[in-house]
């Protein structure tokens, strides 16, 4: 059995930035913790420092050099290490595609749903013989959505919308994207699930951080969003995106207000 809160007391509350390997900047002169998890390594180790004066960690999801894709991405091991290094609220920031016109490119979207349309990805801490049920009716922490949308209000932020997650790497056809549209969800990407599942098991916050970069097959006309595209306007926005992570890390309250942690089932 493996305690990991064992050594919770000799380690600060963390900040965790989960994102591209652009945001390592942030952090100035980080130290790097490259301990294995029970699970195997993480994308990348961990960097620590701090922001904003506060205690932060930082992990790339796809690895310094983008080399793992969506599906490929050791999600449990990615938690894991982070929460070992004392992480207790994870900022997620992910590049997503738009189902609607209304949302175009160069949006900021604080989603309030998700939509799990992956397939094989271990998506659980628990394993027989152990089982426990994390509550997920609300994936985000409502707190902490609160925050980024007051930190981002000069963006301005779209409060609310359901981002369906799809298996990838490949991006979606025009009949799939038109059929996820039709159901009302707003936005689509590859790497939340199983993600933030994972930091609730941990007792982790989750606050979303969703730039839009393309319209989606269904939406747009022509041959359909293209990887160039998606990069290239992540990265115009990269700056504005380290700005808006700096501010959400000085503004957060440094105690937690929400049931994150007390609802955790706790893996072991």
């Amino acid at each position: 059995m493996i305690d990991l809160f064992e050594t919770e007391a000799d380690r600060p509350e963390r900040i965790g930035i989960i994102g591209g390997s652009g945001l390592y900047e942030l952090l100035g002169n980080a130290d790097h913790d490259r301990a294995g998890t029970p699970y195997g390594k993480a994308s990348d180790a961990v960097a620590v420092g701090e922001l904003a004066g506060r205690p932060v960690a930082f992990l790339p999801r796809h690895g310094d050099r983008h080399q793992y894709p969506p599906h490929q991405i050791n999600y449990r091991a990615n938690l894991w290490a982070l929460r070992r290094v004392g992480v207790t609220r994870v900022v997620g920031v992910g590049a997503v595609g738009s189902l609607t016109p209304s949302i175009a490119p160069g949006s900021l979207v604080v989603p309030d749903q998700l939509v799990d349309r992956t397939a094989g990805r271990p998506a659980t801490f628990f394993e027989h013989p152990h089982t426990a049920h994390a509550p997920f009716a609300d994936p985000y922490c409502a707190p902490g959505r609160a925050e980024v949308l007051a930190a981002a209000s000069d963006w301005p932020a779209i409060d609310g919308g359901t981002q369906v997650v799809i298996e990838g790497p490949r991006f979606s056809t025009r009949a799939e994207s038109r059929w996820y549209a039709a159901q009302g969800w707003s936005l689509v990407g590859m790497t939340a699930l199983p993600e933030v599942a994972l930091a609730r098991e941990l007792g982790m916050c989750y606050l979303p951080l969703c730039l839009v970069t393309d319209l989606d097959a269904g939406v747009e006309v022509g041959a359909g969003v293209t990887q160039e595209e998606v990069m290239a306007r992540f990265a115009a926005n990269l700056e504005r995106i380290r700005g808006l992570v700096g501010d959400l890390v000085a503004d957060l309250p440094l105690e937690r207000s929400c049931d994150c942690a007390e609802s955790a089932p706790n893996p072991m």
